[in-house]
């Protein structure tokens, strides 16, 4: 009698527990995003002619306006062109991004290829340091900007005329940023709302 009523008692509980586990157990998958739906010719067109004006400016400064010697055009900047003027909405495109990011990383580049570089005469420990140390930075300071680790290893990396700039590299950096986003802005007359957030 005794056996029976533990084990009658036992059912009762598993089947109160069962569902419970189920419920917490059996929890279905999400279904997965739609595909992203391809650009229309608008978004299109006004990404080809924004990143047109963009770098055409830039590359005006560079080689119509600017001393032969001053760098004016630093590579990594084509990699914001493509976040600023092909996905303007993307977090990465913001004007917070794209000012810290590049700022942060060549403060890090310069300080790095002068406290590290330098004295060891190889950038070989200086690269990855700047890089990491702007990663961080710009982490904290919620800034991330991919092409800024261009900016970065420029800094690190670059010519002697380059080094030659010191902190002074700050001012092609900003100005080539200042003008990307100028033209950045252009995206509202195509109905492309930026800065998106």
């Amino acid at each position: 009698m005794v056996p029976q009523r533990v084990a009658a008692m036992q059912r009762a509980l598993l089947r109160r527990a069962i569902p419970r586990c189920r419920g917490l157990c059996a929890k279905p998958d999400p279904p997965p995003p739609p595909p992203p739906s391809p650009p229309s010719a608008l978004t299109i067109a006004a990404s080809g002619l924004t990143s047109f004006s963009g770098i055409g400016a830039i590359s005006a400064l560079h080689f119509g306006i600017a001393p032969h010697d001053l760098t004016m055009v630093l590579g990594s900047m084509g990699a914001s062109a493509v976040l600023l003027y092909g996905a303007p909405a993307a977090p990465f495109s913001q004007p917070r991004n794209l000012f810290l990011g590049h700022g942060i990383a060549c403060v890090v580049g310069v300080t790095a290829h002068e406290l590290i570089s330098v004295p060891m005469d190889t950038p070989i420990l200086a690269a990855p340091l700047a890089v990491s140390g702007s990663i961080v930075l710009m982490h904290l300071t919620r800034s991330l900007h991919p092409p800024a680790g261009g900016t970065v290893l420029i800094a690190v990396l670059g010519s002697p005329e380059l080094h030659a700039l010191g902190y002074s590299l700050l001012v092609p950096t900003m100005l080539d940023a200042t003008v990307l986003f100028g033209v950045a802005l252009a995206n509202n007359a195509f109905g492309i709302r930026y800065p998106a957030r």
